[in-house]
């Protein structure tokens, strides 16, 4: 296939640790897609290292100067990048998030680049009600080719926001299954249930509305849970995990409850594997943020094979299928919530064949590889369309 030279527009800083996924997408397009992440700075280069990055750190000091004037002149920040992207021959940047597509919108015009843009969550349901972002927004959606989303939920929420139905196409995330071998888990009921959630503590992950659910339980069930993730240093940050702190108090599952705080992807596999379930309590949050589509956290477990509880949220049921590869709640429902855990314990001797077609699934809709190709093809339409 003809090559094509593409900037991967990336959300600041390449790469923060809970963006597993976005590295995924990018490393798994085919050869002759040839890609050159823009970004404002590195970070964990070591855990996700790529060979043609464009870092503004380290620009010229001419280029860096010019960039803050730009930024305080309130002039969308374009000129280091634009003239980059011209150099390289760019005939298509690829914004990751909405936020990101309005700064790039100067570079895709400057080189007469197609613009392609992934929302993936916050950017969906949280960033629209703040300040100028919705007249942003309007600007990105008349200009960019075309919007990609996680599911029939998120699709849904870019046409309201305004989006062109023509213009939006519904691109799943995918997870390296040949990297995952399927070990599905079993229980016997002598055994303590081993329970294990993994997220960022962002109220949208229901992380509270969990352990509370597992504490109506205590009584009735011999149970522990790790939980995986950290908070970031924000207020909005350390007032969550204050509130799972006190979940874990209340629940009176103190002693029954591990933190591991952040954890590379190898870890999360390795205790998944020493667990019996696998907890996501997604919810809108008060102000707004949602999951956009459906955790990636969910796509790996299910190929891994470990039993699943989660919520009707957002695009969650477009890999969870309530009663066929996991068990769903209504969301912010702890009573229902606990429920449906006390289902999936009752019926641990189906797991089998709820894991095995969870397993197929990922391996039918969210594959890496095929997602890759899928999404190169998407590229050379657009391309093929805008050539002479």
């Amino acid at each position: 296939m003809r090559a094509i030279t593409v900037v991967q527009a990336a959300p600041g800083v390449w790469l923060e640790p809970t963006q597993t996924w976005l590295y995924t997408q990018v490393i798994n397009l085919p050869a002759h897609v040839e890609s050159h992440v823009f970004c404002e700075a590195t970070r964990n280069l070591d855990v996700f290292p790529f060979p043609r990055i464009h870092n503004l750190e380290n620009d010229s000091r001419r280029m860096q100067l010019a960039d803050r004037l730009l930024r305080k002149l309130r002039v969308c920040r374009h000129f280091a990048w634009a003239k980059r992207a011209r150099e390289l021959g760019a005939r298509l940047v690829h914004s990751h998030f909405g936020n990101t597509a309005w700064e790039f919108l100067p570079v895709a015009r400057s080189c007469r680049a197609r613009h392609v843009v992934s929302y993936y969550g916050f950017d969906v349901n949280r960033l629209p009600r703040r300040g100028r972002w919705p007249a942003r927004y309007a600007e990105v959606f008349r200009e960019v080719d075309l919007v990609l989303c996680e599911g029939p939920h998120m699709a849904r929420c870019l046409r309201e926001l305004g989006c062109p139905a023509g213009k939006v196409a519904v691109h799943h995330l995918g997870v390296p299954v040949h990297e995952i071998p399927f070990a599905p888990r079993t229980w016997t009921r002598n055994e303590r249930l081993r329970v294990l959630m993994a997220a960022a503590f962002k109220e949208k992950k229901g992380l509270p509305r969990g352990i509370e659910a597992l504490g109506l339980l205590r009584g009735s069930l011999d149970l522990e849970l790790t939980i995986i993730g950290g908070s970031s240093p924000s207020a909005e940050g350390v007032a969550e995990e204050q509130r799972i702190h006190a979940a874990i108090d209340r629940a009176g599952l103190r002693h029954r409850v591990r933190l591991l705080g952040y954890q590379p992807q190898r870890v999360l596999h390795e205790e998944a594997r020493k667990h019996h379930l696998f907890l996501a309590p997604s919810l809108t949050a008060a102000n707004g943020d949602t999951e956009g589509g459906a955790p990636v956290t969910l796509i790996e477990m299910a190929a891994l094979g470990i039993p699943i509880v989660s919520t009707r949220h957002c695009d969650i049921p477009g890999v969870i299928e309530d009663e066929v590869t996991g068990l769903l709640a209504p969301e912010a429902d702890t009573v229902a919530l606990a429920e449906r855990i006390e289902r999936m314990v009752k019926i641990s001797d189906a797991w089998a064949s709820m894991l095995v077609a969870g397993r197929r699934r990922v391996e039918a809709s969210f594959d890496a590889r095929a997602q890759g190709v899928r999404l190169a093809e998407l590229y050379a339409e657009l391309v093929d369309a805008s050539s002479p």
